[in-house]
């Protein structure tokens, strides 16, 4: 290689990100479903790894919005490689536990996930905490 010349990551190992905000509203899952399933598709992930990774978005969006400050928003983001999809949601929550982890949809969504993450920020102006969940879905999981 010579010198000045610029060395960029394998396609393998890039990822592409893309995030979007909607109101932490119900009535918003259909776009956040639409949205997660349309990237996985995009990534070139199979029929029901696209179910999997929509089933786990929508688990997390509606823990958020139930324990959403009212009028905030719901910032959701959304990286993919060609083996995994990282996604993260962010919403203002009433409480500073976060979302419920005892319920039948958290144990979807930690058998559907490789990994699931909850961050709480203390408690700011708007009376909330600053949650975020991650979580990471990968090629192969469901045969783990």
């Amino acid at each position: 290689m010579g010198k000045g010349e610029k060395v960029f990551p394998s396609a393998a190992t890039r990822t592409t990100t893309i995030g979007v905000r909607v109101p932490a509203r119900y009535d918003q899952l259909v776009m956040l479903r639409a949205l997660a399933e349309t990237i996985a598709l995009i990534a070139d992930f199979g029929i029901d790894e696209v179910a999997d990774i929509r089933l786990a978005l929508d688990e997390v969006a509606t823990a958020l919005m139930q324990d959403a400050v009212p009028g905030t928003d719901l910032d959701c983001s959304l990286a993919y490689g060609e083996a995994s999809m990282d996604i993260s949601v962010t919403a203002r929550t009433v409480t500073e536990d976060g979302p419920d982890r005892t319920g039948f949809g958290w144990h979807i969504l930690t058998t559907l996930t490789e990994s699931v993450s909850i961050d709480t920020g203390p408690r700011d102006a708007s009376g909330g905490y600053l949650t975020t969940v991650h979580f990471r879905w990968s090629r192969g999981r469901a045969d783990a």
